[in-house]
């Protein structure tokens, strides 16, 4: 495989849309979001272990409530230390492993990954592209899309990286407050960029 990709950024940015435009282009994505919803599902180890530190937030056949977890670990940085200590390493392992299966598909891998950084997967990743936007929009966009109070979605922006962060630690930045044609045309010169800088032994 020629490079890997870091795709992340801030809750609510807008990533999909940027994320789309790098499958379209011939990127192999492999989607952390659902990778920690894989391992995370009824009866894994992976709950099994969350379960001995969040009871509250299992059923029996340890069956995890993803919003009550939430409503936890965003309201107390200790916690949700402890989650992420947990999780990560099984997210890790997976992402290992779709990193393998997508070497045999193409020449280019996106890592879409909220918690890029938090996980220590930047460290696989060969350039880091970070989607930013204005708290305003992202708050609008937070609260339509997962349904959850404004005071919650404040909550989970306060226990993120901020937009600074992004910036420092990013080899590309996209804003995205809603100008789709901007996002596109920005997109997709990043993704030139990138395309050059390993097809043709740039930088």
């Amino acid at each position: 495989m020629k490079a890997i990709i870091g795709l992340t950024g801030q809750s609510g940015a807008g990533k999909t849309t940027v994320s789309k435009a790098f499958e379209q282009s011939g990127f192999t994505v492999i989607n952390c979001d659902m990778i920690a919803r894989k391992v995370t599902e009824a009866g894994s180890l992976c709950c099994k272990k969350l379960s001995e530190i969040f009871p509250e937030c299992f059923s029996n056949d340890l069956v995890l409530d993803r919003r009550k977890m939430a409503e936890i670990v965003f309201s107390d940085k200790d916690k949700l230390e402890k989650l992420n200590q947990t999780i990560y390493p099984f997210i890790n392992d997976m992402i290992k492993e779709k990193l393998n299966e997508a070497e045999k598909l193409s020449e280019f891998a996106l890592l879409d990954a909220p918690t890029l950084f938090e996980a220590g997967a930047d460290k696989l990743c060969d350039r880091i592209v970070s989607v930013i936007a204005d708290e305003k929009t992202r708050l609008m966009r937070i609260i339509s899309r997962d349904g959850i109070s404004e005071e919650l979605a404040k909550k989970r922006f306060n226990s993120q990286h901020t937009t600074e962060f992004f910036r420092q630690h990013s080899d590309y930045v996209i804003e995205n407050n809603g100008d789709l044609s901007a996002v596109t045309d920005k997109t997709a010169e990043v993704i030139n960029n990138i395309k050059e800088r390993y097809n043709g032994g740039k930088g």
